[in-house]
């Protein structure tokens, strides 16, 4: 019965979105991989990272890639950036992101 229960609720969180965007991160641009749009400024690197397992459970990679994506959105204006791009992909629930300031 106990194992029934954890199941259950592991399945049931695994859905949902922990992270959620913030005012400032709802600005910021996502910026697919290749080059840069010109007149970019380069900020920095953001690394960030989520649980990808929850106990013996493997989240949606998915859902841990939107995770990553909206945490360095959150970050990346106290960066003094208004875009982000991915540097890889995630490893392990972290991911490495450039910090971009675009007009």
């Amino acid at each position: 019965m106990r194992v029934l229960i954890l199941s259950a609720l592991i399945v049931g969180t695994a859905a949902c979105t922990w992270v959620p965007i913030e005012k400032g991160g709802k600005a910021v641009r996502v910026l697919p991989a290749g080059p840069v749009v010109p007149g970019c400024v380069g900020k920095g690197e953001i690394v960030v990272s989520v649980k990808s397992k929850v106990a013996f459970y493997n989240r949606n990679p998915l859902r841990v890639q939107e995770e990553l994506e909206t945490l360095a959105r959150n970050e990346a204006p106290s960066a003094g950036a208004n875009a982000v791009q991915a540097l890889g992909r995630p490893a392990d629930g972290s991911q490495r992101f450039s910090a971009w300031q675009c007009p």
